[in-house]
This record gives C-alpha cells, structure tokens and sequence, in this order.
C-alpha cells in the first residue's frame, strides 16, 4: 500500500508501537482495577497520570497539532497514522493528550480564541492539566441539523446571560473538566447559518449544573464519562465570545473535518486489533477435531477483515491527503465517505472477532465488546450515516447537471 510518511512521522510510529507495547496495553486492566477501588469511578486512575509524564518524556505529547507554534505541527495525513494506533486501545488517546472532545477545543482556541482566552484555557490543556467539554447537541430537537439549536445566548451589557438544555457533552463527568465551549443562537432571526455563536463557559460558574451521566450500552467512560448539562441564567463577560457573533457554525464545520479523520483512524486502529485477537484465537482454540484456523469460515472471515480494513484505512489516508492540499472543503465528500466506511468496518470487524471468541468475546475479559460499543457510537457521533449519505448523493450529482 502507498502509504509513505515523512521520515519524522515514521519515527513517531516506531516510538507509539512501542510505547502501547511496554505501557499501554499492560497497564489496560490496571486501569479498570484503579477505577472500580476508586471510592468514586470519576478520580482519573493514578496509572494515567504515570503514563501521561512517561508519554511527555518521550515526545509522544500533543501529537495531534496542525498549527505553528504549538508542538509537533504534522499534517492531517501523518497525524493519521499515529491515530490509528491510538485508537488501538481505549485508554491511550489521554494518555498522549490526543483525546476527543480536547483536541477539538484546543484547536478551536488555536485558530479561533483570543491571547487572553489561549492564556487562560489553552495552555492548561496543552499541558493535560486541565479538560473541556463541548455542549452543542440538545435533547429536545433533532441534533443532526446543527442549525435546529434552540439555546439563547442573550447579550446584556457586557455579559452574556446564556439558557438551554446539553446532553452527550462528553468529559463533563470529568472533574478536571473546568471548560465549555458552549454552541448556542444570538440572533435567531438572522440567515440560517449565522443564528449560532460559540461562547467560552467555565464549568463552575453558576448556574452550569451537570444533571447526570448518560451511559453508553451500559458504559459509563469513566472518568471520562458524557453529561446532560443545564446552564439556567448563566452569565459570562462578553469577553468571552469566540471569534464573533454569528460565526459558530463556521468555527463547527472547521473544528469536525479533523476530529472524523480523527474517529475514523481510531476505529481503523480498533479494528486492527480485533483482527489480531482473531488470529491468535483461532489459532490457539479447537472444535470438532481441528483448530478454528482451518475452518474455512473463519478463513473468510479474516479474509474479509483484511480487505475491509485496508480499504477504510486508504480511503481516510486519501480524505486526509486531500484536506490538507486542497482544505476541508474540498474534501466534504471524502470526508463522508470514510464517517460512513469506518465505523462500519470497525463494527464488522470486532462483530466477528466477537464471533471467534464465543462468550469470552461479550466480557470484559476482553477489549473487543468496549471497542464494539464504541465504534457503534460513531455512526451518530458528528453527524449520523444518514446525513453524510445525503450529502455524498447530492455531491455525486452534482457531477452530472
């Protein structure tokens, strides 16, 4: 495959392949075990903490940055390839400071957030002392039209008094998460695309009240973990506004094209691995007189996996490769494509590895049920497979009239 990196990225992977080996992937039960003696599942597990100055120590730390000034600066395509052995695992994004829904902020606040706004918010969680969440999805209207946001951010003098409804704001169980980029309407009878602005919210000022967790098939993401918020009469300095009013669809649209190449990679990564999971247990186990390997069934399913996963992993690297030549939108229909193909294949792929490992495949022996409830989340999570379908086809059209 034509997958060639820089030499710096090339280096990055050997180092990343290496670190998972000798920290992560020993230290996965440690986690869950750190978690459940906790006197609460929300206090980050001591382990993390360890990793993160390991991970700093080595150079593994902010990877995921595009912009001048602020670290590693690797494109869309090289990030991508270290992404995907992040997503290997469901502990590791922290750990080298490349987990969603910070890397988004962080980089909204990069290309969008003032000197003081970078001073007060963006340094900390460059330096993993802090986290943030995001509140743009709302229970009471349909999510996936961004523009159907029903929140009211009011001005007042030199305040903006703020009121709504947030679910699915991931890291906001968190206790370190101490900001919110919240998503709501200043003028709601302008054009449909300029009713929205995004305001910095610091999660402990009043009025902000974290209502409960939302578990995902039965996960809770400790502690991590994803929130319905309330904000009732919240009120924030107008300094506070991120770029200007009427420009937070922009700054959504510019934040979500490198978290799906984000998503997609790790699904990718996850997908990788459940297919050597696979492997090793068919070679390992017997039934009805013969190793699993030799049933042709099973080969199939390798088969298939291996073709499945190639394909994604290509089809991402090319949206990828196309954001960063031409922008992201240039490349809104690769980047459609793979929220569609992606997710799909992790799924297929962990389903049938699940398939090889019978019961043992269902428990939390084993990474492959966490990894499948995970990757199912990403045919809703930044748009639903319908919406990019829609917007595929009508692209695609396009081409003949």
């Amino acid at each position: 495959m034509i997958t060639t990196t820089s030499n710096r990225t090339e280096e990055l992977q050997k180092k990343l392949v290496a670190f998972m080996d000798d920290y992560i992937y020993p230290n996965e039960k440690l986690y869950e075990q750190q978690l459940n003696e906790a006197d609460t599942r929300w206090i980050i597990p001591p382990i993390v903490e360890e990793l993160k100055e390991k991970a700093k120590d080595q150079g593994l730390w902010n990877l995921f940055n595009r912009e001048e000034g602020y670290g590693t600066q690797l494109s869309n395509y090289e990030y991508a390839h270290l992404c995907e052995i992040m997503g290997r695992s469901l502990i590791a994004p922290e750990v080298f400071n490349c987990n969603a829904p910070d890397t988004g902020n962080m980089e909204v606040l990069m290309q969008y957030g003032t000197k003081e706004q970078q001073e007060q918010w963006l340094y900390l969680l460059l330096d993993g002392k802090i986290r943030s969440c995001f509140t743009m999805t709302e229970p009471d209207v349909a999510s996936s039209d961004a523009t159907n946001i029903q929140s009211h951010i009011i001005r007042e003098g030199d305040e903006y008094i703020i009121n709504a409804k947030k679910w699915w704001s991931s890291g906001a169980m968190d206790p370190r998460c101490e900001i919110a980029i919240f998503m709501g309407k200043t003028d709601p009878e302008g054009p449909i695309h300029e009713q929205q602005s995004m305001v910095l919210v610091p999660m402990n000022t009043p009025g902000v009240e974290v209502k409960r967790h939302l578990p995902v098939f039965g996960y809770d993401h400790a502690p991590h973990g994803h929130a319905e918020v309330h904000f009732n009469n919240v009120r924030v300095p107008v300094s506070n506004l991120l770029y200007e009013e009427g420009k937070g669809f922009e700054i959504a649209q510019s934040r979500l094209g490198p978290g799906r190449i984000h998503h997609c990679m790790r699904a990718i990564g996850a997908a990788e691995r459940a297919l050597e999971l696979m492997c090793e247990r068919v070679n390992s186990r017997e039934t009805f007189g013969s190793p699993l390997a030799e049933k042709g069934v099973v080969r199939e399913f390798i088969a298939e996996s291996r073709l499945e996963i190639d394909q994604a992993r290509l089809l991402t690297l090319h949206a990828a490769r196309k954001m960063d030549e031409e922008g992201t939108k240039a490349a809104r229909k690769e980047i459609a494509m793979i929220k569609i193909v992606a997710p799909r294949v992790s799924l297929n792929v962990i389903d049938r590895a699940i398939q090889m490992f019978g019961g043992a495949g269902v428990s939390d022996d084993f990474p492959l049920a966490a990894h499948w409830a995970n990757a199912r989340t990403l045919r809703i999570v930044d748009g639903p497979d319908q919406v990019h379908l829609r917007d595929i086809g009508r692209l695609e059209l396009k081409n003949y009239q």
